[in-house]
């Protein structure tokens, strides 16, 4: 299965996006991680071509972190001039805070799941786990996010 490395770019800085905060540095890390997929020719044609760009996606996200460890990213928030209705900006916001309370791990694997559109085989390759574990911390962290956003809609009206 060879992969369309035009579909996955957008895909891949998305997920650069929501390890860092960062735009420049996620648009880095996201050219970075093609050049290095592009260079090694062993992967593009087995089949593991998407793991691979994660990965690598993911490595370079881990080190950017090491880099400056005592340094903190800041956490980009839609502009209020991009025309977006109060409504949408709270909702915004009530989705981070539900995010933010699931574990990391959760979060990278709804983002691979539902934003990114990564198939199931591929999110367990590159978490090392099951087909059940996945599905059972999926069904998890959607219930957790679930119940999250109606507390947050309990305590708005």
């Amino acid at each position: 299965m060879s992969i369309d490395l035009e579909e996955q770019y957008d895909k891949i800085y998305r997920y650069c996006y929501y390890k860092l905060h960062h735009r420049e540095k996620a648009e880095d890390i996201t050219q970075e991680t093609f050049l290095r997929f592009l260079e090694n020719e062993n992967y593009r044609d087995t089949g593991k071509g998407l793991q691979y760009l994660y990965t690598i996606a993911r490595n370079l996200c881990i080190d950017e972190f090491r880099k400056k460890p005592s340094e903190e990213l800041p956490c980009d928030l839609p502009d209020p001039a991009e025309n977006n209705s109060e409504k949408q900006l709270l909702e915004i916001i009530c989705l981070k805070n539900a995010l933010a309370m699931l574990s990391q791990d959760d979060q990278e694997l709804l983002l691979l799941k539902y934003a990114n559109e990564v198939p199931a085989a591929t999110i367990c390759r590159i978490f090392n786990i099951s087909r059940f574990t996945l599905y059972r911390r999926t069904t998890k962290a959607l219930a957790q996010l679930k119940n999250a956003l109606s507390e947050e809609d309990n305590t708005i009206h």
